[in-house]
This record gives structure tokens, C-alpha cells and sequence, in this order.
């Protein structure tokens, strides 16, 4: 953006009005206003030139690899105008990178890209206020195993619990081995065979 020799005179005046407070006169006024609205309009149009040099990127991107020399100098350009590369630059350049110019802009379309994503990762982290401490690169991450005792142990799990008993236990004699294993009786002997032809 370039101003007129006149247009310098007003934005000089501007700032010295601005660091030293004086009243204006409505000439002053007026000569601000006007600069305001070229700076304006000089935006406007600085957004229309890029917004078409952007389509005409595309449009020389989509007829690659017949459109190389026009699209590598239409890209120079936009990276000249502070245009970050995408991920479709990116692909049709490494599609491309037999050819030295499309290598050469490669590698500084990948240092450009990487520094967009470092610079929207650290706004991002300041505007949430993420202090999560740095890891460095190649690190194994382990994992953190902690045991936690449930209350209620398996009866949470749904098994059945026993009854506590409601008193003390009642005084019940206890059996003697005998009673719990009766004694074995011993066979009886066959009779002999003469009884057996008696009978």
C-alpha cells in the first residue's frame, strides 16, 4: 500500500494528534476521514486481489500437471502475499517434485505449513489455558496402573451375602467321632458247603 504525498501529510498529522492531544480543526477532521476511507478501500481491495489470485490458484492446481509453470508462479505469489499452503498444495507439489522448481517450493511450502500449525496450536492452547507439560519427542509414554479396592468386594458383584447370625451361637454338645463314623461291620463267613446241601 502506498500513499500520496498528501495522504503522508495527514496520517503525520494524525499521529501527532494522537500522541499530543490538541483541538482539531474541521478541515483536520475531515482530512482524517478521507484517509480512513482510502486505507479502507485499499483493503478491500487488497482482499479482492488475493481472494482471485487464490482462485486462479485452484483453478491452475486442478489442470496439473499440464498447468506446472503457471501454477508454481501463481503460488510463488501467494506465499509472497502471506498465503499459508494447504494440504491440496502440498500434495500436487509432491506429486510434482521430479521437477526442481516444484521441489524447491516443496520444501518451503512444508516449513511455511508447519509454522501455521505450531502458531494455531499456541493460540489454541493460550485461549484454554492448557499448561500441559511438554514430552519430549521419541519418549515412551507408560502407562499408570493404579489397584482400586471396591467397597463391598464380590457381594457388589451380585453373589448372595450370608446372614450374620442374631445371637450367640447356641450351646449344642458337640458329637463324638463314633457317632459321626459309625464302626464298619465286619463280614459274616460263608457257611460251609455241608450245611449249605443240609439245608
Amino acid at each position: 500500500m502506498a500513499f500520496s504525498a498528501d495522504e503522508l501529510r495527514v496520517l503525520r498529522r494524525a499521529l501527532a494528534i494522537a500522541l499530543h492531544p490538541a483541538p482539531l480543526q474541521d478541515e483536520d477532521v475531515q482530512d482524517c476521514l478521507r484517509l480512513a476511507e482510502s486505507v479502507d478501500e485499499a483493503v478491500r481491495e487488497a482482499g479482492r486481489l488475493r481472494a482471485f489470485l487464490l482462485d486462479d490458484l485452484a483453478r491452475y492446481r486442478e489442470a496439473l500437471p499440464g498447468s506446472l509453470a503457471g501454477y508454481l508462479g501463481l503460488l510463488r505469489d501467494a506465499l509472497t502475499a502471506g498465503y499459508d499452503p494447504g494440504v491440496d498444495d502440498l500434495a500436487a507439489l509432491r506429486a510434482l517434485r521430479a521437477n526442481p522448481a516444484a521441489a524447491e517450493l516443496l520444501a518451503r511450502c512444508r516449513i511455511l505449513a508447519e509454522r501455521s500449525v505450531r502458531a494455531r496450536l499456541a493460540r489454541v492452547s493460550q485461549a484454554t489455558g492448557s499448561t500441559a507439560p511438554a514430552v519430549p519427542a521419541g519418549a515412551a509414554i507408560a502407562p499408570r496402573t493404579r489397584l482400586l479396592a471396591l467397597p463391598g468386594g464380590r457381594a457388589a458383584a451380585g453373589e448372595p451375602k450370608p446372614n450374620p447370625p442374631s445371637g450367640p451361637a447356641p450351646d449344642r454338645p458337640v458329637p463324638k467321632p463314633s457317632e459321626v463314623f459309625p464302626p464298619r461291620r465286619r463280614p459274616v463267613p460263608p457257611p460251609p458247603p455241608e450245611e449249605r446241601v443240609a439245608g
